[in-house]
């Protein structure tokens, strides 16, 4: 245990010893949220508007507005934290492939360390550090928020959302680490990287709405884990303001809300629940372990 712990504390402070490295992962990290927050918050918070006003009845226009202001912001950072906890991990385990390009790697393997506390520390480093980020990206977002005239969000949900994030980190850490396996250049690293940032934001439905999509699309991307993740943060993370901003409305309306905008997902007449979320995660990261454990074994075969 005490193998892991060190390699663990070295491997997250070969992330965080560069600041160049940390520095710029924060900066655009805060510069996405704020674009997407401005940009595609108003966007859509205009849209739900003019949706609650087409609904008729006595309704306070000017907290119909903020409500729904909140609501898609909220939405937005909930699809930003499952970003990061996507392309920050990968990040992290920059390392990992550092460390196999410059023959670092080889002075762990003639030690008697096994390799998979090798493993070990490589993904519990790339899960703490992108735990930590998110939860920074979280608390980002509250002062915001707060800055902005809305309220906190409630402790319980903050802590049900460490929870989330805790879960979401370590499975795309564990499928990183596989990724990196195969990996066996910086340059060719860091152009997955590139790649990966720019597919994951719509693997999630983030840029466009689900309801936007064709059904098919829709099914292919529920079964991958993008889509699960977003989805069980957006709930945690809207729930409350969906029940403010469609105060008054039938329940089917905020239902149908949640369906086109990505909260909640369901796999043709049943919805998918957030703990049938956790455990889709889950079993893709034991798979990712399995699986690098069997690429590990037959490398080390290989090697003798």
């Amino acid at each position: 245990m005490r193998t892991v712990i060190y390699l663990v504390k070295r491997n997250s402070r070969v992330f965080l010893r560069d600041r160049a490295a940390v520095f710029f992962s924060v900066l655009s990290m805060l510069i996405v949220l704020m674009l997407m927050v401005v940009f595609l918050g108003k966007m859509h918070g205009d849209d739900l508007v003019k949706v609650l006003a087409e609904l008729g009845g006595e309704r306070d226009g000017a907290l119909d507005r903020q409500n729904a202001g909140y609501l898609i912001q909220l939405w937005v950072l909930a699809g930003i934290l499952a970003v990061n906890s996507v392309t920050v991990t990968l990040t992290v385990l920059g390392s990992m492939v550092q460390d196999e390009t410059r023959k670092r790697s080889m002075a762990f393997y003639v030690t008697p360390v096994s390799r998979i506390k090798l493993s070990l520390g490589y993904i519990i480093s790339a899960w703490l550090v992108g735990t930590g980020m998110c939860m920074l990206t979280l608390a980002a977002g509250e002062v915001y928020f707060l800055i902005g005239g809305n309220g906190l969000l409630a402790a319980g949900t903050l802590l049900r959302l460490a929870g989330l994030i805790a879960v979401s980190t370590f499975t795309f850490s564990a499928l990183g680490y596989l990724l990196a396996l195969f990996v066996h250049s910086e340059s060719a690293w860091s152009g997955l990287l590139t790649v990966i940032g720019t597919l994951v934001g719509f693997l999630g439905g983030i840029y466009l709405s689900l309801g936007s999509l064709s059904e098919g699309l829709q099914n292919v991307l529920k079964c991958l884990p993008v889509l699960p993740c977003t989805a069980m943060l957006r709930e945690a993370c809207t729930g409350e303001a969906v029940r403010e901003t469609f105060a008054g409305l039938p329940e089917a309306v905020s239902d149908g809300f949640r369906g086109e905008m990505g909260i909640t997902l369901f796999w043709g007449e049943k919805e998918i629940t957030t703990p049938e979320q956790v455990a889709f995660l889950l079993v893709y990261a034991i798979i990712a372990i399995v699986a690098a454990a069997l690429v590990n074994r037959n490398r080390k075969l290989r090697d003798r």
